[in-house]
């Protein structure tokens, strides 16, 4: 099982940028496939970004490409979310996740077996 800690989150205005960085623990968080997802009051968990257990492969969600990206440091257990040119809109709770070893980091939801506490991100007007 891995365990996961989301940080970074917190207001911004629009325009801003946050790095959400997601820590795991546990044997098998460096061949898992890691992704951040987001969820806003009354809507569906949203798929955000996810990254292959290597960091070969990444994948944008339509609402934030050319905006977010997504990298690991495996040495370090972490795995980073830069967002920039952040819009109102992406005001949610974002929840890190992780596949079981050498899962497909996304789009869906059961992709993933571990999931983080989620850390607050507000963008103001």
């Amino acid at each position: 099982q891995v365990q996961l800690v989301e940080s970074g989150g917190g207001l911004v205005q629009a325009g801003g940028s946050l790095r959400l960085s997601c820590a795991g623990s546990g044997r098998t968080f460096s061949t898992s496939g890691v992704g951040w997802f987001r969820q806003a009051p009354g809507k569906e968990r949203e798929f955000v970004a996810g990254i292959t257990w290597n960091g070969a492969r990444t994948y944008i969600g339509d609402s934030v490409k050319g905006r977010f990206t997504i990298s690991r440091d495996n040495g370090k257990n972490t795995v980073n979310l830069q967002m920039n040119s952040l819009k109102p809109e992406d005001t949610a709770v974002y929840y890190c996740a992780a596949t079981l070893p050498f899962g497909r980091p996304g789009p869906g939801v059961t992709d993933f077996g571990s999931w983080g506490q989620g850390t607050q991100v507000t963008v103001s007007s």
